[in-house]
């Protein structure tokens, strides 16, 4: 990657919605080779997928919890089967194998905490495997973004 594919990341994480003309004005190239640069992007897998950033509270989720969880065992199988598990459940909105006191964290978005109770004991509870479940909430928020610094 060189200095002019760097402004263009910088330019569409600002503005995922942009077209290609908009983009070359900022970074100050011409339309064919500023839309070379974008595909070659999309190809290599730098740029992944274009998404809309929803207000989480203006489609009823009104509660983000952060939780914490640790498997009985630490073997491989175990692990890709949580993780699979993890996946399909829409409440799940990230799912990190990570190091320290526990295994996994989550993201999780529901409507209220009703909707909370529910996905602790008739979603993640019933997942084999889970020894414990700690669970923080969201009160406030003063960051939040998803721009990478380049």
């Amino acid at each position: 990657m060189d200095q002019l594919d760097i402004e263009i990341l910088r330019a569409l994480q600002d503005n995922g919605k942009q077209n290609t003309k908009e983009v070359a004005s900022k970074i100050g190239l011409t339309l064919t080779p500023t839309y070379e640069r974008i595909k070659r992007l999309e190809q290599k897998g730098v740029i992944k997928k274009y998404v809309a950033i929803l207000d989480r509270k203006l489609v009823g989720k009104e509660i983000i919890a952060y939780c914490q969880i640790t498997l009985h065992k630490h073997q491989k199988e175990m692990i890709e089967v949580f993780k699979k598990h993890m996946y399909f459940l829409d409440e799940v909105m990230e799912c990190h194998h990570v190091s320290g006191n526990f295994d996994f964290l989550l993201k999780v978005a529901v409507d209220d905490m009703g909707s909370f109770q529910v996905f602790i004991n008739d979603k993640l509870a019933t997942v084999d495997g889970i020894s414990t479940i700690h669970s923080s909430f969201v009160m406030d928020s003063n960051k939040n973004t998803t721009v990478y610094t380049l």
